[in-house]
């Protein structure tokens, strides 16, 4: 079983309001993202959060189980990936299926195919691409959570990708979200028509 892993820790200074609380169709992006990665082989969902945590778990109904704030969170995504990691702990889990907050629009159709992917190719990483575009939500098996603890903050979780080029399995979709980062109203108002 994997780990659905949440990354919603950030300031969403750009956005001007968390962007874990931002409205997409009846539910907010947090919300989206947490019914999507539902899937017979996701075990459990750990949502990672930092500023405004109270607010966001409050909003979105969050259980203590599945919320982990990371102090850290100013030192960027890859302190958030090691608090979730570090909250995994000894826990058996075959990797986790790491989903960021500012790239909501995606369907649990891709999630499926990734997951797919993981089990079939026995590949250590496996991410969606879009014409050739590499993009997220991306799968690391639990062979790489040490490789991911000792990442460099520079490169955080990339250089990890980069050192396994090998182990990558790329999924194919026609899903633009898995490129969509939306970091600002504008890019927001873009991609969601402001909905």
């Amino acid at each position: 079983m994997l780990t659905a892993v949440i990354l919603a820790a950030g300031e969403s200074k750009r956005m001007g309001s968390p962007k874990a609380l931002l409205p997409y169709h009846d539910r907010t992006f947090l919300e989206h993202l947490v019914e999507i990665t539902k899937h017979p082989k996701i075990g459990s969902q750990l949502i990672v959060l930092g500023a405004g945590a109270e607010a966001i778990s409050n909003h979105v109904g969050l259980t203590p189980e599945m919320t982990v704030v990371n102090p850290d969170w100013e030192s960027g995504q890859l302190s958030s990936i090691k608090a979730a990691l570090k909250s995994i702990g000894s826990r058996p889990t075959d990797g986790i299926l790491l989903c960021l907050v500012d790239h909501p629009l995606i369907s649990s159709g891709l999630i499926a195919d990734l997951v797919e992917a993981f089990y079939r190719t026995n590949k250590l990483i496996v991410l969606p691409t879009l014409r050739g575009k590499r993009g997220h939500p991306v799968i690391f098996s639990a062979k790489l959570f040490g490789e991911l603890l000792a990442a460099p903050e520079t490169t955080g979780a990339r250089s990890v990708v980069w050192n396994y080029a090998a182990e990558v399995c790329e999924v194919p979709t026609s899903e633009e979200g898995v490129i969509l980062n939306l970091n600002d109203p504008e890019a927001f108002r873009s991609a969601t028509g402001g909905t």
